[in-house]
């Protein structure tokens, strides 16, 4: 007789629970997720997904009789014994980790009996040890997440590793975990608490680390005349460097790299140690986002008055996240240089509509691109690669583009009569702005 599989509570169905509930439930588990937002239940509940991932509809449609969504705590408690906590930690105005959310988690779990509490959130180091002070008792394990907004299904299904820190007396909680994730087959990695908590963080800060140095590389290779795509990858094929996660662009964004950044810097300056390098990964990142503007008046001259067409708002593809995106900090930069902005994203249009004062949203990149004196490739969007670029540039008013993300083909955007400008590449001559008229 086939055992029959554990139940899974979930708490917080956003991003990293909606994908860890219905993925559980593709296991064969039932599962219970409970939000206290009372129309993302609702829609759940309907079949309706609530945020843009690939492959998630499909799961929550082929999975529907093994999920429940609820906002009664009681529900869950009564429905599951191991409880994933899958709530928000964003940044205080100090760049701590807002933990008003876990807190109010610990507060309903309080004189529980019989749960686990697994945490999936992101949170400082040391937060698993309060935690278990202030619910003695209640089992505590430690299990982050490393899904990437765009592919997350396929990295919760197919993991390179799971981590699981458990502090002594909580060693079987820690085995129940473990064994949900047997299946899987990534490399599970036991550890206590605190070190569990520090390799999210680390692993985070590292990735970011790398992505802010390929882009101080891109901007030497800019003044020097080589290319980075061509030193990145010479650099990549060193097994001590790889290739991962070393693409120059227009800076990183998002949910998890600028908040964890911070709430790492944050927590190393509250023990009392200054984190040089993670300051200089931050500062990095924010010039990055800013050298468009720069290369723009570089062409030019004043953007008083030039419309400009982001296309692409979401900080990556296949997300509407617009958490951080590199967008937000370049529209509001050429609003302030005096450009009108017009923009075009395939899903994030709505997501941007409150955050984007004063940018027209165009209904395609096409239109976006009307009348436009230049244009900026914000995200990598397949569709962007695709586009009928001879078109494009009849219908701008200067065929100018800078490729924020050396996404495009130059030969062929050149081809089509467009000045050509990536990163990290030394452009084409440039015309003075008074003789570029």
């Amino acid at each position: 007789m086939m055992e029959e599989k554990e139940s899974i509570g979930v708490i917080g169905v956003g991003w990293v629970g909606l994908v860890t509930a219905t993925c559980f439930a593709e296991l064969g588990h039932r599962v219970i997720a409970r939000d206290i937002v009372a129309g993302k239940v609702e829609a759940l509940s309907r079949g309706e997904t609530t945020i843009h991932e690939p492959g998630l509809p499909e799961l929550l449609e082929r999975n529907a009789e093994r999920l429940a969504f609820t906002t009664e705590m009681s529900e869950l408690l009564g429905g599951a014994r191991l409880l994933f906590v899958c709530v928000d930690t964003p940044p205080t105005v100090s760049g701590d980790a807002d933990l008003s959310r876990v807190r109010s988690v610990v507060e309903d779990l309080r004189g529980g009996d019989g749960h686990v509490l697994v945490m999936k959130s992101t949170v400082p180091a040391g937060t698993g040890a309060t935690i278990r002070r202030d619910l003695p008792g209640v089992p505590y394990v430690s299990c982050p997440e490393f899904l990437k907004e765009g592919s997350a299904v396929a990295d919760f299904m197919d993991p390179d590793r799971v981590v699981i820190g458990a502090d002594p007396g909580d060693e079987s909680a820690a085995d129940a975990v473990a064994k949900l994730y047997e299946p899987l087959g990534g490399q599970i990695v036991r550890t206590d608490v605190a070190s569990a908590e520090m390799i999210k963080l680390a692993s985070n800060a590292f990735l970011a680390t790398k992505i802010s140095f390929v882009n101080e590389i891109a901007n030497v290779c800019e003044e020097v005349g080589a290319d980075v795509a061509e030193v990145a990858r010479g650099m990549g094929l060193d097994e001590r460097i790889g290739p991962a996660f070393l693409r120059p662009g227009i800076g990183y964004g998002g949910s998890c790299f600028p908040k964890d950044l911070k709430a790492l810097k944050m927590l190393a300056g509250n023990s009392g140690y200054h984190f040089q390098l993670l300051g200089a990964v931050i500062e990095v990142n924010e010039l990055q986002k800013r050298r468009v503007v720069n290369k723009l008046q570089a062409r030019l001259g004043s953007l008083a008055g030039r419309r400009v067409a982001l296309l692409g708002l979401a900080f990556k593809p296949d997300t509407d996240d617009m958490r951080e995106a590199s967008s937000l900090v370049l529209a509001a930069r050429l609003q302030g240089e005096g450009a009108e902005v017009a923009a075009y994203d395939p899903v994030a249009v709505e997501a941007a509509r409150g955050m984007l004062d004063g940018v027209e949203f165009a209904a395609s990149a096409l239109d976006a691109l009307e009348g436009a004196d230049a244009a900026v490739l914000v995200t990598e969007w397949p569709e962007f690669a695709a586009l009928d670029w001879r078109e494009a540039a009849a219908r701008m008013a200067r065929p100018l583009l800078i490729d924020g993300r050396n996404f495009l083909d130059a030969d062929l955007l050149r081809a089509a009569g467009f000045e050509y400008e990536g990163i990290g590449r030394a452009p084409e001559r440039v015309a003075s702005p008074a003789t570029a008229e």
